[in-house]
């Protein structure tokens, strides 16, 4: 589980890239890979995403890692 809790990470750090690229100059992923597997790439971009509202908020590294962020007084 843990290497799929990476790679549902990775996939979506790649999503938020292309919106990136999209916003600044109106190019993404489906420019250089065709409108048909962009397609797909999307599709799994947004499964990961999902998995990753139902897995993260249980995820112990997620949660200790938001604990060691607090700032102390």
């Amino acid at each position: 589980m843990k290497g799929l809790h990476k790679l549902a990470h990775i996939l979506l750090i790649i999503g938020g890239l292309n919106w990136l690229l999209i916003g600044l100059f109106n190019w993404g992923v489906a420019d250089l890979v065709g409108m048909d597997v962009a397609k797909i790439i999307y599709i799994i971009v947004g499964l990961a995403a999902v998995y990753d509202i139902f897995t993260c908020r249980n995820c112990e590294r997620c949660m200790n890692g938001a604990k060691n962020q607090m700032p102390s007084a």
